[in-house]
């Protein structure tokens, strides 16, 4: 894993040694990225820069990389998991190679297929390629967004990264705070793409490549779509052989994804997926596989008796790091640092903990089990919506409501008003089945209420704004006919899987501490196996992620087939607010920095923290996302726009700076 970043300019604004200082204090802002050597490329219009964390052919492996004529230069972020399978080809086909680099692959790729390349990657990667004879620059990220990458313009000057505080170090650059972005963060837990946070700042669609040409003109394209089955045919279903080709599909995106020159790790927490990753990963490996989870003092959110069995029954040599509230408390900010952006849930900061561990342990690499419930239809919000549609057929009836407790029983045992709140909240826009979000209306619905919190100079603004209109704009032509799980599953997909899962608690939290996650689960042709399947292979029942339940049943432990299912979650409130809390919670909750900051509306900010002394600790769901939404906000205008660091140093070891390209 690395980082990339560049400017483009066609009227030549920028000298060369003004465009390799830029350069370097953009490097200087991802070397977490890829702490292990930097890289420049020069010419007359564009710079490119590479920050690397070396993991494939560890010695030659620097970049940028060129072609044999050094008229195409790349930068390149990720892995393609089929590489060596590509490079045979084009040896075959005459090219020439200085390098045993995936890097170098994708440049041979484009000379032979143009823009027409990433249907032949097995990957997960963000990239930019200059061609020096067409004038073009072309960037890319992989098919579900794993990898990250920015841009913005400034001036006729392209600016990219793949992290926006690398684009800040152009000081020149505005950093402002996106409203109706904050709008989206506070409805859908992030932003739609391809806004984010910070206002002129965009993100390339994952799935999507974008072109510069010298005319200065922008261009992005799709070169991938996942799609569902419109129909769901049954009558010629072969259900053991789709268990086999499922098998075989994960057993093969494992083996590819254990491509490397340094040790690879796994995640184990003791769930059924990333059991199931770490039970393929043994059928190659030799010695004794190096596991890694999360624990946490706190009981309610504890899994560590599943993962002790994990342990026990898959032989790993396994490392656990346990987290308390003051822990999270600590890194809150680093965290923040790292997204980018504000978040409602403190779920990133424990795996920013437990990718530090990793690292602490010299590992570069570790699988996870990452995706499995978005293509399989593990959440608990595929049931909700499956129910809701049952249960609007007979809008009166007092049976079909029951079924909920299947899903809740924990939450409402023996409690009829808890109940009564139960069936209430879920009966609302039960009838409206026609929506094409009705799967996720009331998540949507219910973190929208969040908006209460907001200052009324913000309301004033923002009044009007339809964020979900923003989701409407961008559904396929072909959603509307598709089965309502498939609906679900896009949105889920499609809104939460790249922007929050892979980002704030994925690619963020690991490349902090310069560790690459690799995801069996998403091969492109695992997601494409599932999407086809039909809807009650997936959700059988109320049975989540069955035909996987199905197909790897002898390799889950007991423990971990019967465990009720228990979603990722950390503490939240006791973080901050306590008998000893961090500065920075002080001084940015504070009724001054909160009025002054005027995001928020500080008195109900401050009722809510009243609240939490007089109810012992104790706040509801809705009011935990509230303080962790504003205290992160906060955080973000602290870090970003009112105290960003100038950069006026570049890399500090001279030596693992390099220079390609033209000279002045």
């Amino acid at each position: 894993m690395c980082g990339i970043c560049g400017i483009l300019n066609f009227h030549s604004l920028y000298s060369f040694q003004e465009k390799q200082n830029i350069l370097s204090h953009m490097l200087y802002l991802l070397q977490h990225r890829g702490p292990d050597a930097f890289g420049i490329y020069l010419d007359k219009n564009i710079g490119l820069g590479h920050t690397r964390l070396s993991i494939i052919d560890l010695e030659r492996g620097d970049q940028p990389i060129h072609n044999e004529d050094k008229s195409i230069w790349i930068v390149y972020n990720g892995e393609i998991f089929n590489y060596p399978e590509l490079r045979n080809d084009l040896i075959k086909k005459g090219h020439h190679f200085y390098t045993q680099t995936d890097t170098e692959v994708i440049v041979h790729l484009y000379e032979e297929k143009g823009e027409n390349l990433f249907s032949y990657l097995n990957g997960q990667f963000a990239l930019a390629i200059w061609d020096k004879k067409r004038n073009k620059l072309l960037l890319a990220r992989d098919r579900l967004g794993i990898r990250p990458l920015f841009y913005t313009f400034l001036n006729n000057t392209f600016i990219f990264a793949s992290e926006i505080k690398a684009i800040f170090a152009l000081q020149q650059v505005p950093r402002e705070i996106d409203l109706e972005a904050l709008a989206q963060i506070f409805t859908f837990w992030t932003t739609i793409i391809p806004k984010t946070i910070f206002k002129g700042i965009f993100e390339i669609p994952p799935g999507c490549y974008l072109v510069v040409d010298k005319k200065n003109q922008l261009k992005i394209e799709r070169y991938w779509q996942f799609s569902f089955l419109e129909i769901q045919e049954t009558s010629s279903l072969n259900v053991k052989t789709l268990k086999e080709k499922l098998y075989n599909l994960l057993l093969d995106a494992v083996k590819i994804r254990l491509r490397a020159d340094v040790p690879v790790g796994a995640y184990l927490s003791g769930g059924l997926d990333s059991t199931i990753i770490t039970s393929l990963i043994k059928h190659y490996f030799n010695n004794k596989l190096k596991t890694f989870s999360i624990g946490f003092s706190d009981q309610r959110f504890d899994e560590t008796p599943y993962q002790k069995k994990a342990v026990e029954a898959l032989k790993t040599d396994h490392q656990s790091i346990y987290c308390t509230y003051e822990d999270i408390g600590k890194v809150f900010p680093k965290v923040i640092w790292h997204t980018e952006k504000p978040i409602l849930r403190t779920a990133p900061a424990p795996l920013y903990l437990l990718s530090r561990l990793v690292r602490e342990n010299h590992f570069k690499v570790v699988l996870t089990g990452e995706g499995a419930d978005e293509i399989f239809a593990g959440y608990n919000i595929f049931k909700e919506a499956k129910i809701r549609y049952f249960w609007s057929k007979q809008p009166e009836s007092k049976l079909r409501p029951l079924l909920l407790k299947k899903i809740y029983p924990y939450i409402f045992k023996d409690s009829d008003k808890n109940w009564a709140f139960l069936v209430a909240f879920f009966k609302k826009h039960l009838n409206e089945t026609h929506l094409p979000y009705y799967s996720h209306i009331l998540r949507w619905e219910n973190t929208a209420n969040l908006w209460h919190y907001f200052s009324p100079q913000i309301k004033s603004i923002i009044n009007g704004y339809n964020p979900i209109n923003e989701v409407l704009s961008t559904l396929p032509h072909e959603f509307n006919k598709w089965h309502h799980l498939s609906k679900a599953q896009y949105l889920e997909i499609s809104i939460f899987l790249s922007t929050y899962l892979l980002s704030s608690q994925g690619d963020r939290m690991a490349m902090a501490h310069s560790v690459e996650g690799r995801f069996p689960f998403l091969d492109h042709r695992v997601v494409e196996f599932a999407a086809y399947l039909p809807t009650f292979l997936k959700l059988n029942g109320l049975n989540e992620k069955y035909i996987l339940k199905e197909t790897f049943s002898n390799l889950i432990p007991e423990i971990v087939k019967k465990r009720p299912k228990q979603p990722y979650r950390a503490p939240i409130s006791q973080c901050f607010i306590n008998e000893r809390p961090q500065d920075y919670v002080k001084e940015l909750l504070s009724t001054e920095s909160i009025e002054k900051n005027g995001y928020f509306n500080a008195k109900i900010a401050q009722k809510l923290i009243e609240k939490y002394y007089k109810q012992n600790g104790i706040l509801s769901e809705r009011e935990n996302m509230a303080l962790v939404g504003i205290l992160s906000t906060q955080l973000v205008d602290y870090l970003f726009i009112k105290n960003f660091p100038k950069i006026n140093f570049p890399i500090k070891d001279k030596k693992t700076m390099r220079v390609f390209g033209h000279e002045e």
